[in-house]
């Protein structure tokens, strides 16, 4: 018999039925997934023991393998930030396949406002615009960027919430307009040699630092204001939040403005990151933060998820990603372990929603 406490009312509260938390799940796989590469390196023959995050040969003044922690993290910083905008998108109930090629058109307009005049004393070779765009406070390209990004989840959130379109065909559309935007704007020529001020918001650590900070901010936008709230309430039920009172089309707009504007961001990390902008970055980006979202709990049906559990699972791909590196398997089976992880996460979600209704 299930151990029951009574509440105020005479309700009751069955133990039984106390959910466990996601995040926590994920971090479970996490150290798995760790552990397991730990296990290969000492048992693949050609590993030569060599240990996947520990440091076995005193290269660091720490136990772990500084390095490759680095790498990790470095690795999904930039995507991760995408995949923050792509959380609210999938939690208010829809999805944003324009992200990835967002990024290319994003970088490619943000690094012609973002070009020094001289390159070793010599005029810029990959001018943009004439003088007046050059040595431009850092301001201007990364304004420049966020407007881009507001523009096209506009766009999206319009077409989205006032014409009915669903919105795979509508950010799929808009996947095919950035990619020709980021070809178009220099009839695919790279742009570079960007100024000191912008060089810096990319450098180092910095993507993490910027993907952490945003992290935070969203994490408790989503908890704890309004527009988190109702965000989750569409995703769950549209219906009823229109009937209770929200302004769904205009909430979904703006949460694809955001979605957007976080992908615009990422650009600018990224181009600022390289010291120059191609028109074909971004590949692959929008699916992989989907991937992270997944991975980390958030539901495609919409209405559950976390910023914190998307912060695992980006990880959980970072891992992943650095550990077939790690084992040296080769780019195109990785391209397939990785489409079966994410078959494989939506399986899971669905099971997971399928215990959820059993247990309700």
């Amino acid at each position: 018999m299930a151990d029951t406490s009574h509440g105020t009312g005479g309700l009751s509260f069955d133990k039984s039925k106390r959910a466990w938390p996601n995040e926590a799940n994920i971090f479970i796989a996490l150290i798995c997934i760790i552990g397991m590469f730990e296990i290969l390196g000492q048992l693949l023959p050609y590993m030569n023991n060599q240990s996947f995050l520990f440091d076995t040969k005193d290269r660091f003044d720490s136990v772990f393998n500084e390095a490759r922690l680095k790498i990790i993290i470095l690795q999904v910083a930039i995507i991760g930030i995408i995949a923050l905008g792509v959380t609210q998108v999938i939690i208010s109930g829809g999805i944003d396949l324009s992200s990835g090629p967002l990024v290319g058109a994003a970088a490619m307009i943000v690094m012609s406002f973002a070009q020094t005049e001289l390159v070793n004393g010599n005029p810029n070779p990959k001018a943009v615009f004439g003088d007046w765009a050059f040595d431009l406070p850092v301001l201007i390209p990364v304004v420049v960027g966020l407007l881009f990004g507001a523009f096209i989840g506009a766009i999206n959130g319009s077409l989205i919430a006032f014409t009915g379109i669903p919105p795979f065909i509508a950010t799929l559309g808009m996947f095919l307009v950035c990619r020709g935007i980021a070809q178009w704007w220099t009839r695919g020529q790279p742009v570079s040699f960007p100024t000191e001020s912008f060089a810096w918001l990319g450098s180092g650590m910095m993507p993490v630092i910027w993907f952490l900070l945003l992290a935070v901010l969203f994490h408790f936008i989503l908890r704890f204001t309004v527009y988190g709230k109702h965000t989750y309430a569409i995703g769950s039920n549209e219906d009823a939040a229109r009937m209770s009172g929200i302004n769904v089309k205009r909430h979904k707009v703006l949460v694809y403005m955001i979605a957007s504007m976080l992908a615009a961001f990422a650009a600018i990390i990224l181009s600022s990151k390289n010291l120059t902008a191609q028109s074909g970055m971004g590949q692959f980006y929008e699916l992989f933060a989907i991937a992270m979202a997944v991975i980390g709990g958030v539901s495609l049906t919409g209405g559950r998820g976390s910023i914190i559990g998307t912060v695992l699972g980006a990880m959980v791909f970072g891992v992943i990603q650095s550990g077939f590196t790690y084992v040296k398997l080769d780019a195109f089976y990785q391209l397939m372990a990785m489409g079966a992880i994410i078959i494989g996460a939506v399986v899971l979600d669905q099971w997971r929603q399928k215990q959820a209704a059993a247990r309700a």
